[in-house]
């Protein structure tokens, strides 16, 4: 038989795991995924750990082994995007030390002063004089990105402000739209895609590039990985551990190729 899709973009919670919960379902899935040497890379909204943080938590937490390579945070989208689309060096950051890690890491300076573009994520630290500085830099028509649009994050003590949250602010206070990176762009999606066949062509010289009907978007949030999916004109696996349900679905003019209740349901073949 052959394989139904030649390689995997999978979300990680709700997906992998849900919180600080395991779904042995999820890691059984990637095993099966390695043994049979599948490509599959985890692409993730959240821009506040790095793609090392995110390996070395699923090592530590949830019994999955995988180069930081094989990770791609919105935080990595940003600065690839960045390079190919924005120009100049200098960046004022409303975000964490993984964002920030990660544009130094790819050749720009993360300053306060006199920037040449905005990059807004989740900034646990927020100040009103970040909000300051970034909304007079927006209305002078500096480019403005930011990383992911979810408005909460789900906790322990319920759902907490998100990154969107703080782009709500800025939007309102700049009458200004935002590049928007993260699920459901389709600018990490084409990044994900642009990963794997880098990685691919890397391995091997001659690999055949893989193009969107070779894929497959896994996720369990529909507003954000499976519609990421879909518009970007890629078939999608939604799974019920998560974050959207099927009364979630219904009705929706747009829905998923697959349905699962967990990863344990699915065929590779």
């Amino acid at each position: 038989m052959t394989l139904r899709y030649k390689a995997y973009l999978i979300d990680l919670d709700g997906t992998i795991y849900k919180g600080k919960d395991r779904i042995p379902s999820a890691e059984k899935f990637i095993e099966r995924l390695q043994l049979e040497e599948i490509p599959f890379l985890f692409v993730t909204n959240n821009a506040t750990k790095t793609p090392q943080e995110v390996a070395d938590n699923l090592a530590n937490h949830y019994h999955i082994t995988v180069l930081p390579d094989l990770v791609y945070t919105s935080g990595v989208a940003t600065a690839d995007y960045i390079k190919e689309h924005i120009t100049g060096q200098k960046a004022f950051v409303i975000g964490e030390k993984a964002l920030k890690e990660q544009l130094q890491l790819a050749g720009y300076q993360v300053v306060d002063q006199d920037p040449d573009f905005i990059v807004q994520a989740l900034d646990r630290e927020l100040t009103y004089q970040k909000l300051e500085k970034a909304t007079l830099a927006i209305r002078e028509g500096l480019p403005y990105i930011v990383t992911n649009g979810d408005t909460n994050m789900p906790t322990e003590r319920g759902f907490v402000p998100g990154s969107g949250a703080i782009t709500a602010f800025l939007r309102a206070a700049t009458q200004t739209e935002p590049i928007m990176i993260g699920k459901p762009s389709p600018i990490i999606m084409q990044g994900a895609l642009d990963k794997l066949n880098h990685m691919l062509q890397s391995n091997q010289e001659e690999a055949t590039l893989l193009s969107k009907e070779d894929l497959v978007m896994v996720g369990d949030n529909y507003q954000t990985d499976i519609l990421a999916g879909i518009d970007f004109g890629m078939d999608t696996l939604m799974v019920l551990t998560g974050f959207s349900t099927l009364d979630d679905i219904k009705g929706k003019e747009k829905q998923p190729t697959h349905v699962i209740t967990d990863l344990s349901q699915w065929s590779l073949r």
